[in-house]
């Protein structure tokens, strides 16, 4: 059974329990004295449903048992962390918001309509939404928009990302975050100067664009560099995520910061106290 402090400490659930994110947000959650597991979520019919996550993880039993019924977890948690994907992300935030449970999102690939869903929710609960959960990252976003702002539109703007090859989702949240930084920098609209396929006879790159270049390859699990580039030199700001457990870490942060917090839309920026 787990030695953790049920009595004083946040409850987290982690869904998508038996994905990669999953389980090393579970193996980071059972580590630390400062919450405790209170619930494990999956899909309906996964093999891991029924069974206690500590032995689902081919270790001890740590007395919660993976369940598909998501309301029933939440009802019991004070936070719920979920890495998974946009359809279920958009109904664990109404779930949670039920619940009065602090959701944290790193779940990429969310359209407008799905953020537009979580933003409603984000009326009753409070919600931390990141492209990205890392500390490092997010200093490169404040750095991106900084070092736009100071750069002239002499300077093309490129963002490459590197992931595995399972990855589904094209640009990734990082790299749109990082694109989000560089136009507010710029002073301009992300969708009305992103360049985020090139094929065939393109023509001259567009002044003032944005571009992007998504890599899949290999066990990559995340790199991403933002290019400054002029006729005379060329600026490379780069983020190399060398494990998973920095996206583990810093979602685990965010579920703690948001015990207190008013219901609301934050981000990881307001985590980590970097917003303007």
């Amino acid at each position: 059974m787990s030695g953790q402090d049920n009595s004083t400490t946040p409850g987290i659930v982690i869904t998508g329990a038996s994905g990669r994110m999953g389980q090393m947000l579970i193996r980071t959650v059972l580590a630390s004295d400062r919450v405790h597991l209170a619930g494990a979520v999956d899909r309906s019919g996964h093999d891991w449903i029924g069974r206690d996550v500590g032995e689902a993880l081919g270790g001890s039993a740590v007395g919660v048992i993976v369940t598909d019924d998501a309301l029933e977890a939440f009802a019991k948690a004070q936070a719920v962390i979920d890495f998974t994907a946009p359809a279920a992300t958009v109904e664990f935030a109404g779930l949670a918001a039920q619940a009065r449970a602090v959701h944290v999102i790193g779940t990429t690939g969310l359209n407008d309509e799905d953020i537009d869903a979580i933003s409603r929710a984000a009326r009753h609960a409070v919600i931390v939404r990141a492209g990205n959960m890392s500390l490092g990252v997010n200093l490169l976003t404040q750095l991106t928009k900084k070092v736009a702002a100071a750069l002239d539109a002499d300077f093309d703007i490129e963002v490459i990302e590197y992931h595995h090859n399972r990855k589904v989702d094209a640009p990734s949240g990082t790299a749109l975050m990082l694109g989000e930084a560089a136009a507010e920098g710029r002073g301009v609209v992300l969708e009305e100067v992103a360049d985020r396929g090139r094929d065939g006879i393109t023509g001259a790159r567009e002044a003032g664009h944005i571009g992007f270049s998504a890599i899949r390859a290999g066990a990559i699990i995340g790199e991403h560099d933002v290019m400054f580039a002029s006729q005379s030199e060329r600026i490379i700001l780069r983020h190399v995520a060398e494990d998973r457990s920095v996206f583990a870490n810093g979602a685990l942060r965010a579920a703690i910061w948001g015990q207190d917090k008013a219901p609301g839309a934050y981000d990881m920026l307001d985590v980590l106290g970097l917003n303007d």
